[in-house]
């Protein structure tokens, strides 16, 4: 057995550490956790990610399709619930508080992103696939329990804030890391060493999103 299935999720956290530091250090997330994020920043994130999540569930939905076993679909078919219940709701409570339309396409980081999930879950193998999708509930729940922690009181992102350090996200995410280990055990070497450049790439993805979030970087090729 290889050192990456003895412990897949475990390896692959340790190696992508510098990356995830940079996501929580960016200055997205600074401000988000003083509350000085402006108001504009936070709602083209949202947006964006309001079109994210579509593409993500999707992504889930088909993994779940092509799994075998019951438990398995099962954690697979929870986790794009909450995508779409719990974190649908996130989106729209913040719309209606600032009067943000959903009106916008993806940006380059957001349509990267979702090619790629889409891309893996369809074609790739089961594991390259979890792995793929993992890193995004996995970076939230860090982000969500380091800004928490750093919060300042009365903060207007505080909704946010609640949902992605919450315990029941967080057994979201227990259970999504639980079946990548399980089917990583069960891989061969070669998927082993795909399925860790999948989860890489996609948490590449991840501080790609917050930069482009945080810079209101649109398509717009004349952009500098």
């Amino acid at each position: 057995m290889s050192d990456l299935s003895a412990g897949f999720t475990m390896t692959v956290f340790q190696e992508v550490q510098p990356v995830l530091k940079l996501i929580i250090d960016h200055p997205f997330n600074a401000e988000l956790a003083q509350g000085t994020l402006s108001s504009d920043r936070f709602c083209f994130y949202m947006q964006q990610d309001s079109l994210y999540l579509v593409h993500f569930a999707r992504a889930l939905a088909f993994t779940a399709g092509r799994t075998a076993g019951e438990r398995r679909m099962e954690v697979l078919l929870a986790a794009a619930q909450n995508v779409l219940l719990a974190e649908r709701s996130l989106h729209e409570h913040y719309f209606t508080e600032y009067g943000v339309s959903e009106d916008i396409k993806r940006n380059q980081a957001c349509v990267g992103y979702t090619s790629f999930l889409l891309a893996s879950a369809s074609l790739g193998t089961m594991g390259e696939a979890l792995a793929a999708l993992l890193p995004c509930f996995w970076i939230y729940r860090e982000v969500g329990k380091h800004v928490a922690r750093r919060a300042v009181s009365s903060n207007p992102y505080a909704k946010w804030i609640a949902i992605y350090s919450d315990k029941d996200f967080s057994d979201v995410v227990d259970h999504f890391v639980e079946l990548t280990d399980t089917v990583a055990g069960e891989a061969a070497e070669l998927e082993l060493k795909s399925m860790k450049d999948h989860f890489m790439t996609a948490s590449h993805f991840e501080y790609y999103f917050w930069d482009e979030a945080y810079r209101m970087k649109t398509m717009d090729c004349t952009e500098s």
